[in-house]
């Protein structure tokens, strides 16, 4: 039995050894269950309860380091990322973090903000650091990587990279069809930034919807966002640009969330009402998007969700040796708010 020291006397660290002593098994089977490894399977569920109960009976804690040495693996992921704290990365580094906590995995951070150098130099540290595996949230992998990668917003077909991808066809005829079905004909876009990894196919997916739907594409009132700024102010100069043009239209299809904020914002110094006058219409459907005024009609990509697929893709790829999968699909969904409504005077 372990033995319960006095509240005067330094406690003791409590062994997976001492943990098998007090339950009468032996260390491989308690190791087994509480690391959950494949060779738990076989062990009976009652058992596996009564090891789990006893470890935190006893407060017992394993040992990293042993873990690591005994298993040559250092249970640790690492995350690339553009951005940390803006609105489209938060919640899905928060997916990797939820579903890698419960694994008992460790995960390290970098951010490159798009800078090249940056960007293969923590390639290259974390895989130093022993990181078992790499995601990479809005960032453009460019050679396939010597360790298991899965890339969120990923669109490059290589070799070992699994890419989390948003059903961009499907997002577009979703945006497009409700403009069209609130009688609008007249549409301004806003193009993503040229390094943002969804831009390219998101606006490439627009075009082939927006022909679809027999909506011409009007070059003066398409702009391209040339900042990388994560807050409102990223829409706020390309809708005053819009509105500098002179040219009438009665909705906006933003590249996110953040800069269909922003364009509000500048409507509305301008005296033009959202929806009354104009739409606006977002992507992403970022924490804010519902609490704002108006309420943002938005495309749907579930960020947290995509995070927590990312994880769970990349650790199967790890401990189960399951098979390459080039990409996963995510399906996006409307969602309706106060922001749009039907084209003023407008005649479907």
């Amino acid at each position: 039995m372990v033995q319960v020291k006095k509240p005067d006397q330094k406690p003791e660290v409590v062994t997976l050894k001492a943990v098998a002593q007090y339950l009468g098994l032996t260390p491989g089977t308690v190791s087994a269950v509480l690391n959950d490894s494949p060779s738990a399977r076989s062990i009976p569920q009652e058992t596996k309860n009564r090891i789990r109960a006893a470890a935190k009976e006893l407060n017992y804690r394993p040992n990293f380091f042993a873990r690591t040495l005994r298993n040559k693996r250092t249970y640790t992921i690492g995350v690339i990322a553009e951005e940390i704290g803006d609105s489209y990365s938060s919640p899905i580094i928060s997916g990797i973090e939820q579903y890698l906590r419960s694994r008992n995995y460790f995960f390290l951070t970098v951010v490159h903000r798009h800078d090249p150098v940056l960007l293969n130099r923590y390639s290259q540290l974390l895989s130093e650091r022993g990181v078992e595996g790499i995601i990479t949230v809005d960032t453009t992998v460019q050679e396939a990587p010597a360790l298991p990668t899965v890339a969120i917003a990923g669109h490059k077909k290589l070799k070992g990279v699994t890419n989390i991808v948003i059903d961009h066809e499907k997002a577009a005829n979703l945006a497009l069809k409700h403009l069209k079905d609130l009688c609008h004909k007249h549409i301004a876009f806003m193009k993503g930034h040229l390094l943002s990894s969804d831009a390219k196919d998101r606006w490439e997916a627009i075009c082939r919807a927006a022909a679809q739907f027999g909506l011409q594409i009007d070059p003066d009132l398409t702009v391209q966002i040339d900042s990388d700024d994560p807050t409102p102010k990223l829409g706020y100069p390309f809708a005053k640009q819009l509105l500098s043009r002179q040219k009438p239209f009665t909705a906006l299809f933003a590249y996110n969330d953040i800069s269909a904020i922003g364009a509000i914002r500048a409507f509305q110094e301008q005296g033009i009402r959202v929806p009354q006058d104009i739409s606006v219409l977002g992507f992403d459907d970022i924490p804010g998007a519902s609490f704002h005024t108006p309420g943002l009609t938005t495309v749907r990509q579930p960020l947290n969700r995509m995070g927590e697929v990312a994880a769970q893709s990349l650790l199967e790829r790890i401990e189960d040796k399951k098979e390459f999968t080039s990409e996963i699909a995510i399906e996006p969904e409307l969602i309706v708010r106060e922001s749009t409504a039907k084209a003023p005077g407008g005649a479907c």
